[in-house]
C-alpha cells in the first residue's frame, strides 16, 4: 500500500491515505473525510511517514477526471504559501463545484480569427506594437498610454500573434465585469466574435462548461475578473491585465490576494509574457519600470488627433451665500454651455445614495449601524438608510429615535442628491445616474451605454464605474463634485488612487475631435495632488509620492503585513490582542505598529484591532509570521486576519 497526500477543496491542509496505484499528483479521487466522502486531488506533498500505518484510511476511487497540470499545482502551492492560506482555500477557487458533471448542451466557442480585421496604427503606436511582438518567454510589460490612446488596439495586436502562433490560449483581466460590455465589443470587432467570460454572475452550467473548455484547450481567449486566474489552463500563451492599478484586483474577503501580482506569478509559472496595462499605472508597477525589472512602452497622445482635456479647478472655500448647492456656479455655466451645444457631460462623485449622514437638528443624534461603526446612508430612491459595509437597512424614519423630534435632515452629497440638483437647475435635460445600485447586471449598463452613443442622455452622474474603459464621443465635459474625497485619513495609498481615479475620470472627457473640459472642485486646490491633475502632471506625482515612500521604507520600497483581530465579545478580543503583542519575535529591521482599533472598529458586530508589522525588502515576512502566530493562543471566538501586501486599511 502506497500512502498518497489528498488535498480536498475546503479550508484545510493535505491528508494521508493509502492506495494500491500509483496515482500522479493532480488525479482526482473519491476519499472519506470525516463522516463524508469527498472529491480530493492527489498532491504533491510528502507524507508523513512516522504516522501509524493503521490509523491511515484508504483512497476510495479514482475518479475520470483529466488530472490538474503541474502549472497549476505549482500556482496554488505558491499563491497559499505567500498568502499564509490553507492550500485547500486556494484549491477551492481553482475548482468548480459542479466538476465531474457533463453537460447536455455544452457551450461551444468560436476560434477568433486574428486577420478578422486589420488596424491602421499612428506610428507611436506601431512602435509599442513591433516591442511587444519582441518579447517571447516570460516578460512583464508595462503598456503605459494616455486615455484614449489606443491601449487596447495595441495589445489586441499582440493577442492575434499569440492566437497565429498555435493552440496557446490569452487571459484577459479586467477589474470589474461590467466594464465587458464595451470591451467585448471591440473584441468582437477586431476577432470577430466573442471570447469566453469568467465571472460570479455566470450560471453554473456556464462555469462548468467554460471550466472544462479551458482544461481542454478548446477556448482560446478568457476574459474576467480576478478569480479567471484560477482556471486551469491547458497552454497559457500570454497574460492581460488591464486598468493594472484598479484597487478591485485586490480580493478582500476569503483568499487575500492581489490578481496582478498573482498574475505575474502565474506567468513565470507558464513562461509566458504579461502586459500590464494603465493610463495612471499603480507605483509598485511604475518603480519596477524604472529599475529596470519591466520593460516599459509609452503612448504619450491620444488616438486620431484627439487632444487630452483642459482642466479647470473651482475653489469651493469661495461659495456665495444662499441655498447650499453643490455644483458651483463655474461647472453649472459649463453645463449649460455643453447642453446649448448638444454635447454631453458627466458628473462624478465617489459616493452612493443620496447622503452618507442623517443627523437629528434638535439633539444632534447621527443615526449609526447597529451592526457597525459607520453612518447609515441614505436612499431616497428607495427611501431606505443604509449600511454600505454590511447590508443593514431600515425605512427612513420620521422622528429622531432618540428624542422624537422630526427635524431630522440629510447632510452632504451622493450621487443621488447630486443628480437631483442637476435636475433642478436644468429641468429640460435628459439626466441619467450609474451607480453599482442602479444596474443590476452588465444588460443595464450596455442600456446606458446604447442611450449614451445615441444621443439621448444630456448629463450622466454616477460614481467610480464611470471612471474607465467608456469612450463616449459627445462626451466633452467632466465634473468632478468633490475631487479631495479620499484624501482624508491614514491610508497608505491614499493619494494614488485619488489622482488615479481622478484622472481616469477626467480622460472620459474630449475623447475625439471635440475639445474636453475637466472641473474639479476642491477644498484645497494648493494640495500637491490637485495642482498635479491641474496641470496634467503625473511624473512630479510620482516623484513625490515614491520619495516619501522611499524614506519611510513603505511599499514598493519595504514589505507590510496586516494583522486584523475580530470577536464579538470587546473585551476577549483586546485581552488576545495584547496577548499576541506580547508574543511577538523581536527581530532586526521588522518593526511591530500597534495595536490601534481599527479605523471601523464594528463591523458585521465584531470589534476590531489592528496591527501593522513592516518589514525591509529583504525580509521574509511569512516566514516571521509563521513563527509568531505558531506559539500564539488564539481563543476559538476570536478571528485573526493576515493579509500580505494590504491595500486598504478599514
Amino acid at each position: 500500500m502506497q500512502r498518497l497526500s489528498v488535498l480536498f477543496p475546503v479550508a484545510l491542509g493535505c491528508y494521508d491515505y493509502l492506495n494500491d496505484n500509483n496515482l500522479k499528483p493532480g488525479t482526482f479521487v473519491w476519499a472519506p473525510l470525516g463522516r463524508k466522502k469527498c472529491m480530493g486531488v492527489v498532491w504533491d506533498k510528502k507524507p508523513d511517514e512516522k504516522y501509524p500505518i493503521e490509523k491511515l484510511k484508504s483512497i476510495e476511487s479514482v475518479c475520470p477526471e483529466p488530472p490538474l497540470n503541474t502549472q497549476m499545482i505549482r500556482f496554488i502551492n505558491w499563491v497559499a504559501g505567500y498568502t499564509l492560506t490553507p492550500l485547500g482555500a486556494v484549491l477551492k477557487m481553482a475548482l468548480h463545484p459542479e466538476i465531474g458533471k457533463i453537460s447536455k448542451k455544452p457551450l461551444i466557442f468560436d476560434e477568433p480569427n486574428p486577420h478578422f480585421t486589420q488596424i491602421d496604427f499612428s506610428p507611436a503606436q506601431q512602435k509599442v506594437v513591433n516591442g511587444l511582438f519582441k518579447i517571447q518567454g516570460f516578460q512583464v510589460a508595462l503598456l503605459d498610454g494616455v486615455t484614449g490612446s489606443g491601449k487596447t488596439e495595441v495589445y489586441f495586436e499582440k493577442t492575434a500573434q499569440v492566437l497565429e502562433s498555435g493552440h496557446q490560449q490569452i487571459l484577459v483581466l479586467l477589474p470589474e465585469i461590467i466594464l465587458t460590455t464595451a470591451w467585448l465589443g471591440r473584441f468582437e470587432k477586431r476577432f470577430g466574435v466573442n471570447p469566453a467570460l469568467w465571472h460570479s454572475s455566470l450560471t453554473p452550467n456556464q462555469r462548468r462548461d467554460t471550466w472544462e473548455a479551458v482544461r481542454s484547450g478548446t477556448v482560446r481567449v478568457v476574459v474576467g475578473a480576478r478569480s479567471a486566474l484560477f482556471l486551469p489552463f491547458h497552454n497559457l500563451g500570454l497574460i492581460i491585465v488591464d486598468e493594472e492599478h484598479d484597487p478591485s484586483f485586490k480580493q478582500e474577503e476569503g483568499v487575500l490576494y492581489h490578481a496582478r501580482d498573482m498574475a505575474i506569478v502565474r506567468a513565470k509559472i507558464a513562461n509566458c509574457p504579461l502586459i500590464l496595462a494603465s493610463a495612471t499605472p499603480s507605483l509598485e508597477t511604475y518603480v519596477h519600470t524604472q529599475q529596470g525589472d519591466y520593460l516599459h512602452f509609452i503612448l504619450p497622445e491620444r488616438f486620431a488627433g484627439a487632444t487630452l482635456p483642459d482642466t479647470e479647478t473651482v475653489d469651493m472655500r469661495q461659495k456665495e451665500k444662499g441655498p447650499v448647492q453643490f455644483i458651483s456656479k463655474d461647472l453649472q455655466i459649463a453645463l449649460k454651455d455643453r447642453l446649448d451645444k448638444k454635447e454631453q457631460s458627466l458628473l462624478f462623485l465617489n459616493r452612493r445614495g443620496y447622503a452618507p449622514l442623517m443627523l437629528c437638528r434638535q439633539c444632534g443624534h447621527r443615526l449609526q449601524c447597529p451592526h457597525c461603526s459607520a453612518w447609515l446612508v441614505t436612499h431616497k430612491g428607495s427611501h431606505t438608510l443604509q449600511c454600505h459595509h454590511c447590508g443593514y437597512t431600515l425605512p427612513v424614519p420620521k422622528v429622531c429615535p432618540v428624542c422624537q423630534s422630526e427635524n431630522l435632515v440629510a447632510c452632504g452629497p451622493g450621487v443621488e442628491r447630486v443628480a437631483e440638483e442637476t435636475q433642478n437647475l436644468f429641468p429640460n435635460a435628459r439626466i441619467a445616474q450609474i451607480t453599482s445600485e442602479t444596474l443590476k447586471n452588465p444588460k443595464d449598463f450596455e442600456q446606458i451605454i446604447q442611450k449614451m452613443d445615441a444621443g439621448e442622455i444630456d448629463i450622466l452622474v454616477g460614481t467610480q464605474i464611470l471612471a474607465k474603459g467608456h469612450h463616449f464621443a459627445n462626451l466633452t465635459l467632466v465634473g468632478v463634485i468633490d475631487a479631495d474625497m479620499g484624501l482624508s485619513g491614514g491610508d497608505l495609498r491614499a493619494g494614488e488612487r485619488t489622482f488615479q481615479l481622478i484622472q481616469q475620470v477626467m480622460g472620459r472627457a474630449g475623447r475625439e475631435h471635440k475639445k474636453g473640459l475637466a472641473v474639479l472642485q476642491s477644498y484645497n486646490p494648493e494640495n500637491l495632488i490637485i495642482q498635479a491633475l491641474q496641470k496634467n502632471d503625473r511624473t512630479t506625482f510620482l516623484t513625490e509620492e515614491m520619495n516619501a515612500r522611499k524614506i519611510l521604507k513603505m511599499p514598493p520600497f519595504g514589505k507590510l503585513a496586516s494583522l486584523i483581530i475580530s470577536g464579538k465579545n470587546q473585551t476577549l478580543t483586546y485581552q488576545t490582542v495584547q496577548k499576541i503583542v506580547r508574543h511577538a519575535p523581536q527581530k532586526p529591521n521588522i518593526s511591530v505598529l500597534g495595536p490601534v482599533v481599527a479605523p471601523i472598529a464594528k463591523l458585521r458586530g465584531k470589534y476590531r484591532y489592528r496591527l501593522l508589522v513592516k518589514a525591509d525588502k529583504s525580509i521574509n515576512i511569512q516566514n516571521y509570521l509563521h513563527l509568531w502566530m505558531d506559539g500564539a493562543i488564539i481563543p476559538p471566538s476570536v478571528d485573526v486576519r493576515m493579509d500580505i501586501d494590504p491595500y486598504s486599511f478599514f
